[in-house]
């Protein structure tokens, strides 16, 4: 049997309850009752054909209205006359007639009342908070046992706008810093109506970007280089890890400046005259940005030939449009066949690329369409030593 049952009709009430709307009804005042429900009936040829279970329907659904039991959904009748049967009156809609049929039929009164509880105090406070209570209510209602422990770190955050702090020294009465990792995303959808513009970077964005967002310190991106030239050494010294922020006030002093993705080929990198190698970057390469000498560096970046290489040469040269790539053409792929690999499919990048050349764009594009196989890749660690050095021979 296909027609509504009061099961369905109590589903399809949940579901109005796990799309808010109940509660967003309740704190921006338009109405959502009455709210009518659907219903599955009897056609005119069940009432001859299958009248006994047509009957019982009626039954179970008269015995669980709101008629019977006082609160949930109204059966709205309507005559219908039969040849054989003769007049019946059958159900014709159904309707919740008012907000507290619902919450007492969904068992949800308390709930209800919890939220308007935490409304109210939020409001209070920070009026600009009314459309995301509107519109994720349900959220709120699931965070209320912390709700007042984010509400005091808005109101901090309010009164201290880009505290320029770690997150760590925080001194926020009765909250703990974890407290604020643990949220980050919560609390960035709720920060953003109660600050005003100024305090927010647009740019950052999700839980990696909080901090940057708000203007929290970030833990320092350590770079990593080896100074190519014995000339360059600093005391000694070739091979540092130095925060960028404090080498973004140092210049090293070479002129040539070459950045690879994997540690391993920035360790055998070769000597260089006036040179220097970064490595271990990956996809953090646009910490890079920060160092403001590297502009009037000879720059080249050598990357995995794969999707991800490609990627992060783009966004490198999105910073320092004059870098150029090593190691990354046809001709370096080509001549590496026997040691090509696969990209994790799943993970592969297939954006659009806007800042490589002609020819990085041809690799790029043979790699994401698959034109020679699925998938394919040239790991850097894989290229010969001597076509790297044939290769920077070349440069000198």
């Amino acid at each position: 049997m296909s027609w509504t049952s009061p099961a369905d009709l109590r589903q399809q009430m949940e579901k109005v309850w796990l799309r808010g709307d109940i509660l967003r009804a309740r704190l921006n005042g338009e109405p959502l009752f009455p709210l009518t429900l659907r219903l599955r009936k009897p056609a005119a040829g069940d009432i001859t054909e299958r009248f006994a279970e047509v009957a019982d329907w009626v039954r179970v659904l008269r015995e669980s209205s709101k008629d019977k039991k006082g609160f949930g959904y109204t059966v709205h009748w309507r005559q219908r006359r039969h040849r054989v049967q003769g007049a019946n009156d059958l159900p014709d809609a159904i309707t919740v007639d008012t907000e507290d049929d619902a919450l007492r039929w969904l068992g949800r009164r308390d709930d209800a009342a919890r939220f308007s509880r935490l409304a109210e105090r939020s409001l209070a406070m920070f009026p600009a908070l009314r459309s995301g209570l509107c519109r994720r209510p349900l959220r709120a209602l699931e965070h209320e046992p912390v709700w007042d422990d984010l509400l005091a770190v808005l109101a901090w955050f309010q009164a201290h706008p880009r505290p320029a702090v770690y997150l760590r020294e925080l001194d926020i009465p009765g909250i703990h810093t974890k407290f604020i990792e643990t949220h980050r995303g919560l609390l960035g959808e709720l920060l953003d109506p109660v600050l005003p513009a100024g305090a927010i970077d647009a740019g950052a964005t999700g839980v990696r970007g909080f901090n940057r967002r708000y203007g929290l310190r970030d833990k320092p991106v350590p770079i990593r280089f080896r100074l190519l030239d014995e000339r360059l050494a600093i005391q000694g010294l070739t091979d540092l890890t130095v925060p960028v922020e404090q080498l973004a006030r140092f210049d090293p002093g070479a002129d040539t400046v070459f950045i690879t993705e994997n540690e391993i080929n920035g360790l055998a990198f070769p000597p260089f005259p006036n040179a220097l190698v970064i490595f271990g970057l990956g996809y953090r390469v646009e910490a890079l940005r920060h160092l403001p000498w590297l502009a009037a560096k000879r720059l080249y970046y050598w990357g995995d030939i794969d999707t991800h290489g490609f990627a992060i040469l783009n966004r490198f040269r999105h910073a320092f449009p004059h870098a150029r790539s090593l190691l990354m053409d046809r001709a370096t792929f080509e001549a590496h066949r026997p040691v090509w690999g696969r990209e994790d499919d799943a993970k592969r990048f297939n954006g659009a690329l806007a800042n490589l050349t002609e020819a990085e764009s041809d690799v790029f594009e043979t790699l994401r369409e698959n034109r020679l196989a699925p998938a394919l890749r040239l790991e850097q660690e894989h290229i010969a030593q001597g076509w790297l050095l044939e290769a920077l021979n070349r440069l000198t």
